[in-house]
């Protein structure tokens, strides 16, 4: 375990070295902050935190995918965001150090880096450019979220579900990792409705199903119906 977690800790130091965060500091900066994060592992479906818990800091993803969800008052899970490797969430504790806004569950094995707000907090009172890269990804996430609720609004579930696997993919021939019921509380769908919407697009040969795992054989067909009406 302890090998695991030596060699996790390398990769997850090197990832965050070249973060789009970091990596215009001078390489000696760079270790000084980084030499602060500490190595978390969490099994499949592990809760990492839950909305209203203190928090601490931001993480960033070395191995895995981390799901970013709440609960309605009906008790129905919508889902924010999907982080994957090279990414970090958990920022808004970092910045105001009040509670977390939503929960953070673990969708295969992590492997994590924690960043703790008493280590960060000097660091970024003397790195302004570093603050400022913290808000842009504020308000890039800000701005995902918005276009969220405006795809609920104003497209039908087909167009929702293209958009999202489009979303999800970059090139032709990725895959999309996630249950239907994922990408259902992605999108606003009930598992019903993905089964018969991503059921036909696999019929017209737009996608591919092969135990859980989505792969779009068509984008350009996905991109017609992600525009709507």
């Amino acid at each position: 375990m302890a090998e695991v977690l030596s060699r996790t800790i390398a990769a997850g130091r090197e990832a965050l070295e070249q973060h789009f965060l970091f990596r215009h500091l001078e390489a000696e900066t760079r270790r000084r902050i980084v030499a602060h994060a500490r190595a978390r592992r969490y099994a499949a479906g592990e809760t990492i935190f839950l909305k209203g818990s203190a928090g601490s800091g931001m993480m960033a993803v070395v191995a895995g995918q981390v799901r970013i969800s709440t609960l309605s008052r009906q008790g129905k899970e919508v889902v924010l965001n999907i982080i994957d490797p090279g990414g970090m969430f958990g920022e808004i504790a970092l910045l105001d150090g009040r509670e977390r806004t939503a929960d953070a569950t673990a969708l295969s094995e992590c492997e994590l880096l924690v960043l703790e707000r008493r280590d960060m907090l000097a660091f970024l009172e003397t790195n302004p450019k570093v603050c400022l890269k913290l808000l842009e990804t504020l308000c890039q996430r800000v701005r995902q979220t918005t276009e969220q609720v405006e795809d609920v609004l104003f497209l039908q579930l087909p167009s929702r579900i293209a958009k999202l696997l489009l979303r999800l993919t970059r090139r032709d021939g990725d895959e999309v990792k996630l249950s239907q019921r994922e990408i259902g509380s992605l999108v606003g769908g009930t598992r019903e409705s993905m089964n018969k919407y991503l059921g036909d697009l696999k019929r017209q040969s737009i996608i591919a199903l092969d135990d859980g795992i989505i792969r779009v054989c068509d984008r350009s067909a996905l991109e017609v119906i992600a525009e709507g009406d």
